[in-house]
Parts: structure tokens; C-alpha cells; sequence
């Protein structure tokens, strides 16, 4: 499994369409955000915690957390190699690190949420081939978010994005508090601060062709 990684706006689903005209060596599975939006009756986790961080960062990252284990086990029956928009990794490394770091979780949440994420990794998932990082600047990803005017991400501000930036690079070029089992996985860094297009794409497609 390869691993699509990289903050808000940072253009992941548009990479991975590029990626999946390419070539048709692997599945492209995108991140099923719109999902996130639509659940127990039409409430938005998303947009809920963006507004109440406190409340829902929990709940969203607890649930966000079931779900990428769920698509994980999937992928891996696929016949192919799977390029995936984010992983379980990054909603703990960056997402679930960066609530608690914020004051969103409590020390009681951070602590049940880390046990669970352990537990799972350690008993269902292998780890990936690689990881295809979208490094980008947090202002350009800022005018990003607020040119697509996705539902529920009216409030971000440069303040979070920066904030999920460094999770990112603590993550990925650091490795800062990283599992063991991910020390060694090979980190593509790619910059998108002018975008994505088909020399990007191409660029990840001959990467991971040689690590597979």
C-alpha cells in the first residue's frame, strides 16, 4: 500500500486523479471525506468540530479512525498495489496529535484514542510501501480551501493549517514519536506550491514503481 499524505488544500484528490490518468498499475482509492459529512441522521463531524473543536475532536478523529481501518482491510485484498489519500497514520500523527496539542482533547481522550490507535496498528495493519508526501505552504493551502468552498470548512484559519503543517513535518521528515515500524519507510517529499500536475504525477508514479 502506498500512502498519499499532506495537509488541507494541499491537493491530494486532485494528485490522485493525475496519478490514476497515468497509469493503471495500481487502484487510486481517494479519501472519503464527503462521507464524513453525512452521518447518524446528516450531521457534519467535520463541520462540527471546525466549529466546536473541543466537543468533537474525539468523536471525529474516533470515527475517522474506524473508518481508514476499515478501507484498510480492504485494500489489502485488492489484485493490485493501492495509492490511498491519507491513512490511519496521519489522522494520528497529525490530526489526533495536533487536537491534543491544542487543548481540543483532554489528557483522558488522548489517552484512550492513542490505546485504541496502538492496538489496531499492532494487530490488523502492515505497513506501507511508502509514503508520497504534498508538502505545501499553509497560506497557499489556505486560498486553496477557500477557492473550492468545500461544505464544513468555512472556519479553518491559517492558525490550524499552520499547526497541521508541522504535525506533518514532525511526521514525515522528523519522525518525531514515530512507531517503530514506520521509522524505515521510504518518504517521497514532493512541493506543490505550484500545484499538481502530470510531471508530479509522474514523478511519485516512477518513485514507487521503484520501491514495489
Amino acid at each position: 500500500m502506498i500512502l498519499v499524505e499532506g495537509n488541507i488544500g494541499a491537493g491530494k484528490s486532485t494528485f490522485l486523479s493525475l496519478l490514476g490518468s497515468q497509469t493503471k498499475d495500481f487502484i487510486i482509492a481517494q479519501e472519503p471525506v464527503e462521507s464524513w459529512h453525512k452521518k447518524e441522521e446528516g450531521s457534519n463531524l467535520l463541520g462540527k468540530f471546525y466549529k466546536e473543536p473541543q466537543r468533537w475532536a474525539y468523536t471525529l478523529e474516533t470515527f475517522a479512525m474506524a473508518a481508514r481501518l476499515q478501507n484498510h482491510l480492504e485494500y489489502t485484498k485488492a489484485n493490485k498495489p493501492v495509492i490511498v489519500e491519507r491513512s490511519i497514520y496521519s489522522g494520528h500523527y497529525c490530526f489526533a496529535k495536533n487536537d491534543f496539542i491544542a487543548g481540543y482533547m483532554s489528557d483522558v481522550e488522548w489517552a484512550l484514542y492513542q490505546q485504541w490507535f496502538t492496538t489496531l496498528v499492532e494487530s490488523f495493519i502492515k505497513p506501507p510501501k511508502c509514503f508520497i508526501y504534498l508538502q505545501v505552504d499553509p497560506e497557499i493551502a489556505l486560498e486553496r480551501i477557500k477557492k473550492r468552498g468545500r461544505s464544513g470548512e468555512e472556519t479553518i484559519n491559517a492558525e490550524y493549517l499552520k499547526d497541521i503543517h508541522q504535525r506533518h513535518e514532525e511526521f514525515l521528515i522528523q519522525k518525531i514519536d514515530l512507531s517503530y515500524s514506520l521509522i524505515n519507510v521510504p518518504v517521497k517529499v514532493i512541493s506543490v506550491d505550484e500545484g499538481v500536475n502530470q510531471n508530479t504525477a509522474l514523478e511519485a508514479i516512477n518513485f514507487i514503481k521503484n520501491i514495489i
